[in-house]
């Protein structure tokens, strides 16, 4: 049987405050967790209207506090913004309050505008040299998460705390194969978006998988795909809420970082060919429809991956819109709901 996760990227409607956001996102991972997922990973987004998921970290704690057994991740932390050994130390700290729940995802992208990057790193910082320094980076990290820094390491003697038994699983996240190789030569698992790319994944995988180097991480590779998905009763209605994720996307596209806009917006936008053209393109990166269409496309999405595990991007204009995608998801692929009482 088919294993469901989330990325959640704690979406802003339009009327709804990054607050309302937040606390949408805390109530979507309760579900998840009531329903049976597998996991539910948070983004990382800075200086974005749109996106009120700023902080992984802080918002894993109180996640993890509110649900009893689905595991929680990133997708991903950032880590070019960052010191590798503050990053381990974070989720050392996750990982001793909530053992066994924590994934450390990781990605390369900014997050955000080459302005934003430089507020992230400090004013003088080479955003170039932060891409070129995360080979060496992800090899710290997972120094300091595995205890093996090196003799003669400029880091020697130094160890990330609280020292605990077990560790976060360490995942690499990319919308292209890069990531997967950084994850094959450290022994991460590996996740590709392919709700930023829809093309060119499936080789990706493959590559990463005959490219494996086992690691105190991960002795076998392991392997997930991430798309949007968009779930209703009907295959009208899902196209109705369907058409508020097409204008973001398109408008994210363009550089415009506003909120979700509803159905009714969306429908009196005024596209150009370019844009109607977008739209069609940027369909390869979602699955739209009833539960049974759903159903076959994600079976279809993880045959083509060779996966046994999809993450989904829900979305849609209303908080109800992505609840609902999660409730039909779970009844159709006959997850565990988790007893409570």
């Amino acid at each position: 049987m088919l294993k469901l996760s989330i990325l959640d990227q704690s979406p802003v409607s339009a009327g709804v405050s990054h607050r309302e956001a937040v606390q949408q996102t805390v109530q979507l991972a309760q579900l998840a967790d009531r329903l049976g997922y597998t996991r539910f990973w948070v983004s990382e987004h800075h200086n974005s209207q749109g996106l009120a998921g700023s902080s992984p970290e802080v918002l894993l704690s109180t996640l993890a506090a509110r649900t009893s057994r689905i595991r929680l991740g990133s997708g991903g932390v950032l880590l070019p913004h960052y010191s590798a050994y503050k990053v381990a130390e974070n989720f050392r700290m996750l990982e001793a309050l909530y053992p066994g729940r924590i994934d450390l995802g990781i990605g390369r992208a900014p997050g955000g505008t080459p302005h934003t990057a430089k507020a992230l790193r400090g004013a003088e910082a080479n955003l170039f040299e932060g891409l070129e320094r995360f080979p060496a980076q992800l090899s710290d990290l997972v120094g300091f998460l595995t205890d093996t820094i090196e003799p003669g390491h400029v880091f020697e003697g130094i160890r990330a705390t609280p020292l605990v038994e077990s560790m976060p699983q360490v995942w690499l996240l990319g919308s292209t194969g890069q990531s997967g190789v950084y994850a094959s030569q450290v022994g991460a698992a590996f996740c590709f978006a392919h709700f930023i790319n829809g093309a060119g994944g499936q080789q990706a995988v493959r590559s990463y998988r005959s490219s494996f180097q086992p690691s105190a991480l991960n002795v076998v590779p392991q392997a997930t795909v991430c798309i949007y998905v968009l779930c209703a009763e009907t295959t009208a209605e899902a196209e109705e809420q369907a058409t508020s994720i097409d204008l973001r996307i398109l408008q994210m596209e363009k550089g415009e970082f506003t909120g979700v806009k509803s159905p009714k917006e969306a429908a009196s936008y005024v596209y150009s060919d370019w844009d109607q053209t977008r739209i069609r393109d940027n369909r390869s990166r979602m699955i739209i429809g009833n539960p049974s269409q759903v159903r076959d496309g994600l079976r279809r999405i993880a045959d083509s991956y060779g996966v046994d595990e999809v993450m989904v991007v829900t979305g849609g204009y209303r908080a109800e819109t992505r609840r609902q995608t999660l409730e039909l998801l779970a009844e159709m692929f006959r997850l565990r709901p988790r007893l409570t009482g």
